[in-house]
């Protein structure tokens, strides 16, 4: 799955800092101390929601384009950049077991070259899915 672009609202809060809000997943919201914090927030709280729809079956929205949206006052736009995959990395690192079968010749090599076998699985497995 390649980056995906979000616009996100982000709105100066009373005490200090942002509220941010997503114009194409209404349920996602968040906050930060100040823009470098408010912007890694987003693209957490983003993850989240993306995640959370996915598990539950339900569609990801497009994006919008920044142009089709309005902020209003003390409110401007901030075009998120999301990766799917790198997210995925950060946050979900519990390992799952996986049998499989190959060529005997292919092991005999493999294991005389020292390979470590769950590693050369996960990069191919990445290979493909960056694809």
């Amino acid at each position: 799955m390649k980056k995906m672009f979000y616009p996100a609202l982000f709105h100066k809060a009373e005490e200090g800092g942002f509220w941010v809000s997503f114009p194409d997943i209404p349920e996602c919201l968040t906050q930060g101390d100040d823009m470098t914090q408010a912007y890694e927030m987003a693209t957490d709280a983003l993850g989240l929601a993306l995640t959370s729809r996915e598990k539950e079956q339900q569609p990801i929205p497009a994006a919008s384009e920044p142009s089709a949206i309005f902020p209003e006052p003390d409110s401007f736009l901030v075009v998120i950049e999301f990766d799917m995959l790198a997210y995925r990395k950060r946050t979900s690192s519990r390992a799952v077991k996986k049998t499989l079968s190959i060529p005997e010749w292919l092991n005999e090599a493999a294991m005389a070259m020292d390979l470590n076998f769950s590693q050369v699985l996960q990069e191919a497995l990445l290979a493909k899915i960056q694809m």
